[in-house]
């Protein structure tokens, strides 16, 4: 009778993974790494989702740390692997591992896809941008093309993701808003290429820095349409606030990253303010599905991962 897999595997297990996972069916092919992991949803989503599709693979958690990483990709291809996904700390420290890496996760600069190539080549890809490029498109029937955009913690991870994404699909403005603002200094100038055009400029810069104070958001608000929370503040509830609710103007659509509480603070304020909010769940399937597509070049079976995703934040 077939094994259930463990909740979390590790290195030690990689190194002997056809021993390991011998009672298994289907077979593990396809897992996420990450220090720590067991708290990773993507199982409830994928598993579902491979189901769903008829394809014999399942999906596993995997505990690798830094100094283990580079050895574990190593192990990938002779392990039977399809791909994993990256999680943190590991999406920069992937960038070298890959033998090609796609534009987007360059420019993202972090990996949270891995493709195994039938040779055995390692790909690097990045669903987060992606993900949610299609998650707005979802939440508030609109694309980022067409919008002013401010994010919030810009610097690094998500928030980067997210600013990146913007800038490539030539958004009508973006502020980059962050605790440290040479990070956002330096990500606009890595952007600036997106925003340089013909044509003429409005009474505010396209791409703009702007400090994370009250005084400073303010003048921005009269010209933004969409703001988007890339922090995990949200998540506790002694958490600082991100925006007085004064600063938000009900035309605006509010998008915080945060997807537990599914109710976050931020989007109590602008719901009570009259603008139209979304927690970070989309943005979280719409990245695993854009994962399911890159490891089978087939569509995903979006609403059998958008079950197991929900059921799973039910359970927790």
């Amino acid at each position: 009778m077939p094994a259930d897999p463990k909740p979390v595997y590790d290195f030690s297990d990689l190194k002997r993974w056809s021993e390991v996972t011998a009672d298994l069916e289907p077979p593990a092919k396809l897992s996420v790494f990450g220090d720590p992991v067991a708290h990773s949803l993507s199982p409830q989503m994928h598993n579902p989702g491979l189901a769903a599709a008829g394809i014999n693979a399942q999906y596993v958690r995997l505990h690798i740390r830094s100094e283990e990483l580079a050895d574990a990709y190593r192990l990938l291809p002779e392990a039977g692997f399809i791909g994993t996904n990256v999680t943190i700390p590991h999406k920069t420290e992937t960038l070298a591992a890959m033998a090609e890496v796609t534009d987007v996760a360059r420019r993202i600069g972090a990996v949270n896809t891995v493709v195994v190539e039938s040779d055995g080549t390692l790909i690097g890809h990045n669903s987060d941008g992606p993900g949610f490029q299609r998650a707005i498109r979802e939440e508030f029937s609109v694309d980022l093309s067409d919008l002013r955009i401010l994010i919030l913690g810009a610097g690094g991870g998500a928030g980067r993701a997210a600013a990146v994404q913007c800038a490539m699909d030539r958004c009508e403005r973006l502020v980059l808003v962050n605790r440290t603002i040479e990070k956002a200094q330096a990500l606009k100038d890595e952007l600036a290429t997106f925003f340089r055009s013909d044509r003429l400029e409005g009474p505010v810069d396209r791409l703009e820095v702007v400090p994370w104070d009250h005084d400073a958001l303010a003048r921005q608000m009269d010209h933004v349409d969409l703001i988007v929370n890339g922090t995990s503040l949200g998540m506790k509830r002694t958490d600082p606030q991100l925006l007085h609710p004064s600063l938000i103007q009900p035309h605006q659509m509010i998008y915080d990253m945060v997807y537990a509480p599914p109710r976050t603070r931020l989007m109590a304020d602008a719901q009570a303010e009259g603008a139209r909010a979304a927690n970070g769940l989309s943005m979280l399937l719409w990245q695993g599905v854009i994962s399911f597509e890159f490891w089978f070049n087939q569509s995903a079976p979006v609403e059998a991962m958008r079950r197991g995703l929900s059921g799973a934040l039910l359970s927790k």
